[in-house]
This record gives structure tokens, C-alpha cells and sequence, in this order.
């Protein structure tokens, strides 16, 4: 191993610690967009046509059932893309590069 090949090496792991602090910073603004967007069409969903005799805690409860729905749901998984799929796009491209 020469000398620029540890100093590639180094840069290579700066680089990957930035991406992977850009990669959680992306997931985690993405998913608090997500839910709240979600929340928001529960909100709506329930104002625009509320039960009979509906209370506050009924309201809140519909909403809180919507959301623990959304947590299991694939739109909610989906958003995993955005920290794995870079992940393995670059690591499929540095072993096709180096041993294919």
C-alpha cells in the first residue's frame, strides 16, 4: 500500500462520515415532513365529515389510530431509501470498479 493509496483511504472515510450525517439529516427532515403531512389529511379527513356527537378525545384518537396506522405503512418505509439506496448504489460501484 503506498502513500496515496492511505490518503484515498482517509478522504474516502471524511467523505463517508459527511454523507452519512447528510444521509440522516435527509431521512429524519423527510419523515417529520412526512408525518405531519399525513396528520394534517387525518385532521382534515375527520373535519370534513365528523360523527355525531364527535368530542375532542374521539377526534384525537381518530387521528392518533391514523398515525399508528402510517407508522407500519410502506410510504413510512419507503423512506429508508433515501439512507440505503446511496449506500449500496456507491458500494456496487466501487466493487465493480476495483474487481469486475
Amino acid at each position: 500500500m503506498g502513500q496515496g493509496t492511505g490518503a484515498a483511504m482517509i478522504g474516502f472515510l471524511r467523505l463517508l462520515v459527511f454523507w452519512s450525517a447528510f444521509a440522516a439529516i435527509a431521512y429524519w427532515s423527510l419523515l417529520i415532513y412526512s408525518r405531519s403531512v399525513r396528520r394534517e389529511a387525518l385532521e382534515k379527513q375527520w373535519d370534513a365529515d365528523p360523527p355525531e356527537g364527535a368530542t375532542d378525545a374521539m377526534r384525537r384518537a381518530f387521528i392518533e389510530e391514523g398515525m399508528s396506522a402510517y407508522e407500519g405503512s410502506l410510504r413510512r418505509k419507503l423512506l429508508w431509501g433515501v439512507v440505503v439506496l446511496p449506500f449500496l448504489a456507491i458500494g456496487t460501484l466501487l466493487y465493480l470498479v476495483n474487481y469486475a
